[in-house]
């Protein structure tokens, strides 16, 4: 792999895989140009919501691999199968663990839970739940492919530099005192931190398979153990309180990994890396 592509890929864990790519790979961003690229990597403005800015912007640039950090509806995937149709052989689409949001199970899901193939696709609705959104997105480059397609679907990220702030929403009331909200009866979910879910990624790139992997670290989490190990790190008890919040779920909520592992690669335990995500937050 010498040339990659990268829609998106400004913040958070996009950043980590732009800086790891670059170091072995020529990499261009496309994005909106709202925060400079990290040095030796190309940046390329357009709005990934108009075929024709985003084909303005690449000119007769091919790629030999793709990866879509930000696309979250069949309206934004047909514009991508539009422009990257002839310009790559192989396409990663960032997707996650939402496209399991309706499905009620007693153990973690495997990808053939949900088949792109099979996906009836709604274009035109003037807004998308984010889970049915990727789930429509992958369906809509799944069919009649265009270039080679691989959609990892990632489990609920944790780490530093997080610009949802869930994370940091238990962190901060815990450090204050202040009650979380949880479910009745929590359910566990599973979890990768920023550092892996860029690795994943990259390793998709690198690889030759096709389809979809679930991408999770080992071992599984409900609220109170997120935040007993916040209150390890911030010095006091968490204070609980009925409700609803980011992490706390009502249903079990994870995945099956063993596509992914099969394939190669190797996952880390949630339990080594999360006392170091709660310090980052």
């Amino acid at each position: 792999m010498r040339t990659v592509c990268v829609i998106g890929g400004s913040r958070y864990f996009g950043r980590h895989l732009v800086e790891s790519l670059s170091a072995t790979a020529e990499v261009t961003l496309l994005n909106r140009g709202s925060a400079p690229p990290p040095p030796g990597v190309r940046q390329l403005v357009a709005d990934r919501n108009s075929a024709s800015a985003m084909a303005r912007a690449l000119g007769d640039q091919t790629f030999d691999v793709v990866i879509d950090q930000v696309c979250y509806t069949p309206g934004q995937a047909r514009i991508a199968r539009e422009v990257f149709a002839g310009r790559t052989r192989r396409y990663v689409l960032t997707s996650t663990i939402e496209v399991y949001a309706d499905l009620r199970h007693s153990g973690p899901v495997t990808e053939a839970a949900v088949d792109p193939l099979t996906l009836p696709v709604r274009p035109g609705l003037p807004e998308y739940a984010y889970g049915d959104g990727k789930r429509q997105a992958e369906a809509v480059l799944a069919q009649d492919p265009v270039f080679d397609l691989v959609s990892v679907r990632s489990a609920h990220v944790l780490g530093g530099q997080d610009f949802t702030g869930r994370l940091a929403h238990y962190k901060e009331r815990i450090g204050q005192g202040r009650p979380v909200a949880v479910h009745a009866d929590p359910k566990p979910a599973c979890f990768i931190n920023d550092r892996e879910i860029a690795a994943v990624l990259e390793w998709a790139a690198r690889a030759d398979f096709t389809g979809a992997v679930n991408a999770c670290s080992y071992g599984e989490l409900d609220v109170h153990d997120l935040c007993e190990a916040i209150a390890a790190e911030v010095g006091r008890r968490p204070v609980y309180e009925r409700g609803a919040s980011p992490y706390s779920f009502d249903r079990y909520y994870a995945m099956d990994n063993g596509r992914a592992a099969s394939l190669g690669f190797p996952f880390s335990n949630v339990h080594d890396w999360l006392r170091k995500a709660v310090a980052c937050a």
